[in-house]
């Protein structure tokens, strides 16, 4: 049967990995599709990302996490019932982002410095500043040959691949931490201890009238199902429920 996945970080830091993953899927996305129709979905994702990078140590705290997973892979070398070739593959990666990461000097840095993104960054952050009459330079630009803007696309994100790629990685061997388990309630509530713990995935199934809102911290966290309604726009839901559950440590 099929379950949707809902994921809840515990900390800040997760909380920003889960944030860029989501913006990295949206602006890689936008390329399949015209760019002209789906450029302010793109451009918007882009500037969260920036954002979010400028406002948080995203490069150090990816750099100490691919240093923790290199140290955990070595140690993994040693069991004989690891495939050593996936394993080989994935210490390479790690050891190799991380060094691209130590670089002084950020990839993604240029694109602060890009004059054009400049001036519509500061447009986009107006409620509808992003309109064609206030940005005659973003019109001009979409109205180039298709394989240029996309070309010009390709290569923005391509200064961010480095943060992309690491917290991708980071983000796989964090999500297989934990094995999913079944647990029922009977009244659509449920908490537990958190201690060590960073990450909460749940599956629901998709036919159930109901999804699951969760709060918490690295202490403690709590699971409340709640159900749509037409009068208040949501309700508790009290009735017994079964629900797959990861917890990431």
């Amino acid at each position: 049967m099929t379950a949707i996945l809902y994921e809840h970080p515990l900390n800040e830091r997760i909380r920003n990995y889960l944030k860029l993953e989501q913006l990295f899927a949206q602006a890689s996305d936008c390329l399949h599709y015209n760019i002209v129709t789906s450029h302010s979905v793109f451009f918007n994702a882009l500037f969260a990302i920036l954002d979010t990078l400028e406002r948080n140590d995203i490069r150090g705290d990816l750099i100490k996490d691919l240093e923790k997973l290199e140290q955990n892979l070595v140690i993994w070398s040693q069991n004989p019932d690891i495939d050593s070739a996936v394993l080989e593959e994935n210490l390479t990666k790690t050891v190799g982002l991380s060094s691209q990461l130590k670089v002084p000097s950020a990839q993604w840095l240029q694109l602060k410095a890009d004059k054009f993104l400049t001036g519509l960054k500061q447009r986009f952050a107006i409620q509808g500043g992003s309109s064609h009459f206030d940005l005659p330079q973003l019109q001009f630009w979409l109205n180039q040959a298709s394989t240029e803007v996309e070309a010009q696309c390709r290569y923005w994100l391509s200064l961010l691949a480095q943060i992309n790629a690491a917290l991708a990685l980071n983000l796989k061997f964090l999500r297989q931490r934990a094995a999913f388990e079944e647990i029922v309630t009977d009244s659509g509530f449920y908490q537990d201890n958190g201690e060590g713990l960073i990450l909460i995935r749940i599956k629901v199934a998709n036919n159930l009238p109901f999804y699951p809102t969760i709060s918490g911290n690295r202490f403690r966290y709590s699971i409340r199902f709640m159900m749509p309604c037409s009068e208040t726009g949501r309700k508790y839901s009290k009735q017994a429920t079964t629900f797959q559950l990861a917890r990431c440590k």
